[in-house]
C-alpha cells in the first residue's frame, strides 16, 4: 500500500499510471456537502463503477475474502504530478484568475501557476471542506460569481474554476460570461482536430447540438454517449477517442495523457487551445452559433419509477415516429431543436434539458416535454 497524501483526485489516477500500481483509492466527497464522503476506485487503470461496486459491497458483506498482512509506505508524488501537468503546456502568456473553491486542488493550483508565464490570481486556495466562500461546483453559475468579479475588476483574460476534488473545470471569459462544459470541449476539440483530422470526440447526451455540429465542421467525428465519468472513460477505451467531455466539466484526454478526467490538465490544454485560436476566449464563445437552452432541470422520481417512466416516454415517441436518440434516456430531435429526459445515475431524480434556436421553438419543446411527463404521471417542475 502506498499513501500519496492530500491532493486532487486526478493525482491518484496519475500515481496509478506512473507507479505502475494495481489499483487506486481516493477518499473524496467532491463537491457534495461537507458531511458527505466517498471512495473513488480504480482496478488496474480502469474505473470501478456500477455492478462492480455492487459486487464489492456484496463481497464485503459476506466476509468471504482473503486476509493477510501488508506494508504501508508514503510516496510523495505531488511535485511529479505538477511537472507532468506542465509538460504539455505550449507557452500561452495570458492573465488568468483561478478558483479551486477551497477544494482539494488548492495547493496544486497554487504550485501550477507559479510555473506558468503571464499574470495569475488565485482565490479560495486554502483547502477547507466547509467551503466558506461558495460551493465548489463550477456547473452552477452562482458559484462563479466571485470569479467573475475578479476577472472583470482585475482585467483578466479569463477565469478558471474547479470542483471539490479537482477533476472538473469551469470557465468564464473576460466579460464575465460563463463558458459551459460543452463549449470548453468544442474549443479543445477544434484545436486537437487540426492535428488529428477525423478523430472521434465524445460528449455526453446533455451536450448542445452546437458541439456535435461543430466537431463535424472541424473535420472530426462526434459521438454522443451516456452521462457519467466512468462510462465516458470506458467508451474512450473502446473507441480510441483522444478527447471526451461532459456538460459537468469532466474533460478526458487520451491524447498525450492517460485518458482520465483531470481539471488541471484540462486547464493547461484549454490555455493552449485559446492561445492557438487567437487568445480571446470571449470571441471564441461569441462566434459559436447562438441557441437558447434551459439549465439542467432536476425533479424527484422514486428510484423504482425512473426507468419505467423513461421507457414509457421512449415507447410512445417511437410509435409516433418521432426522432429519438436513446443512448441514455431519450433525446428527442425536432425542427425547433431537442429535448432530453434521462434518469440520474446517483439520485432519485429525473433530469431534463431543452435547447432551441429561438424563444418560440423553446416554448414548443417545453410543451412537448411537459406533455410527456404528465402522460407518465409526473408533475412537471415549475421551472420547465
Amino acid at each position: 500500500m502506498r499513501a500519496i497524501g492530500l491532493g486532487p483526485t486526478p493525482m491518484v489516477y496519475y500515481a496509478v499510471h506512473e507507479l505502475k500500481a494495481d489499483g487506486g483509492l481516493m477518499i473524496t466527497g467532491s463537491h457534495n456537502p461537507p458531511d458527505y464522503n466517498g471512495i473513488k476506485m480504480m482496478m488496474g487503470k480502469a474505473p470501478v463503477f456500477g455492478e462492480q461496486i455492487k459486487a464489492l459491497g456484496a463481497l464485503a458483506a459476506s466476509g468471504d475474502f482473503e486476509q493477510g498482512s501488508g506494508t504501508l509506505e508514503t510516496v510523495p508524488v505531488f511535485d511529479r504530478y505538477i511537472h507532468r501537468l506542465l509538460r504539455d503546456f505550449t507557452g500561452a502568456t495570458m492573465a488568468v484568475a483561478w478558483d479551486p473553491g477551497n477544494g482539494a486542488a488548492g495547493d496544486a493550483v497554487t504550485a501550477l501557476v507559479k510555473r506558468l508565464p503571464g499574470r495569475h490570481i488565485v482565490i479560495n486556495a486554502d483547502i477547507d471542506g466547509r467551503f466558506p466562500n461558495h460551493h465548489p461546483d463550477p456547473t452552477v453559475e452562482e458559484n462563479l460569481e466571485q470569479l467573475k468579479q475578479v476577472v472583470i475588476r482585475e482585467g483578466m483574460d479569463l477565469g478558471l474554476a474547479f470542483d471539490g476534488d479537482g477533476d472538473r473545470i469551469g470557465a468564464v471569459d473576460r466579460t464575465g460570461h460563463v463558458v459551459w462544459g460543452d463549449q470548453i470541449l468544442l474549443i479543445l476539440a477544434r484545436h486537437l482536430l487540426k492535428e488529428q483530422k477525423g478523430a472521434t470526440i465524445i460528449a455526453d447526451v446533455k451536450a448542445s447540438q452546437v458541439f456535435f455540429d461543430g466537431v463535424v465542421q472541424a473535420g472530426g467525428k462526434a459521438e454522443m454517449w451516456k452521462t457519467g465519468h466512468s462510462l465516458i472513460k470506458s467508451r474512450m477505451a473502446e473507441t480510441g477517442a483522444p478527447l471526451a467531455g461532459e456538460m459537468s466539466g469532466h474533460i478526458f484526454y487520451k491524447d498525450r495523457f492517460y485518458g482520465h478526467d483531470d481539471g488541471l490538465y484540462a486547464a493547461i490544454r484549454f490555455l493552449n487551445a485559446i492561445w492557438a485560436q487567437g487568445g480571446d476566449l470571449a470571441r471564441l464563445r461569441q462566434e459559436m452559433p447562438h441557441v437558447l437552452n434551459t439549465p439542467e432541470l432536476r425533479f424527484p422520481c422514486a428510484e423504482d419509477r425512473k426507468m419505467p417512466v423513461i421507457e414509457g416516454v421512449r415507447d410512445r415517441l417511437s410509435q409516433s415516429g418521432a426522432q429519438v436518440i436513446d443512448v441514455d434516456g431519450v433525446r428527442v430531435l425536432t425542427e425547433d431543436g431537442w429535448w432530453l429526459l434521462r434518469a440520474s445515475n446517483t439520485q432519485d431524480v429525473l433530469v431534463a434539458r431543452v435547447e432551441a434556436r429561438d424563444e418560440e421553438g423553446l416554448t414548443r419543446l417545453k410543451d412537448l416535454l411537459r406533455g410527456q411527463l404528465k402522460q407518465a404521471g409526473i408533475e412537471p417542475p415549475s421551472d420547465l
